[in-house]
């Protein structure tokens, strides 16, 4: 299943590409995508709901003011 999230904050396109990077070697996602200029992550997992956590702890490391909007 994937959602898609918005984002608040997310400042450059290099911390997007680091995030998503994170994102695709945590376990349940399958992939994820984080588009900076939209502002908005996308995230295909079995049970999106589930990993969200996850998400939002490595988005953290790289961008700790960034808000993802569930």
């Amino acid at each position: 299943m994937t959602k898609t999230y918005r984002v608040h904050n997310l400042d450059c396109a290099n911390c997007a590409a680091k995030m998503e990077r994170a994102l695709n070697k945590l376990d349940g996602v399958n992939s994820a995508s984080v588009n900076f200029f939209a502002q908005k992550i996308t995230v295909d997992a079995d049970d999106p709901d589930a990993v969200m956590p996850a998400v939002k702890k490595a988005c953290k490391k790289v961008e700790p003011d960034m808000e993802i909007v569930c």
